[in-house]
């Protein structure tokens, strides 16, 4: 079980990032500029629907795009510090502790 302490002796466990909901992301970019992992990356939502690469620094293919979202990218990076879901306005992300993920 990964249980491990603060400085001050509390007990932490890290939540890793499992999932982003597609349906209430807003594509806002907070969650990836906080993470210094490269866990998720930004995309746009074509007219049909489907996902299409895009630049987050780049606003001249939003004409392209629906709108954009979120994507998990790279979960397997994610050190479980949680500080993408404190930055999301719309509460879209799924973290799991990890004793529930038996790790």
């Amino acid at each position: 079980m990964a249980i491990f302490s603060t400085r001050d002796g509390q007990a932490w466990e890290p939540t890793y990032l499992t999932a982003i909901d597609d349906k209430k992301c807003i594509g806002c970019g907070r969650c990836h500029k906080v993470c210094s992992r490269d866990v998720m990356h930004l995309m746009g939502v074509n007219e049909d629907g489907e996902l299409v690469a895009c630049s987050s620094d780049d606003d001249d293919d939003d004409e392209e795009f629906v709108r954009k979202v979120m994507v998990l990218d790279a979960a397997g990076n994610c050190i479980g510090c949680s500080a993408c879901v404190r930055v999301c306005p719309k509460a879209c992300q799924t973290h799991v502790r990890a004793s529930e993920l038996g790790l």
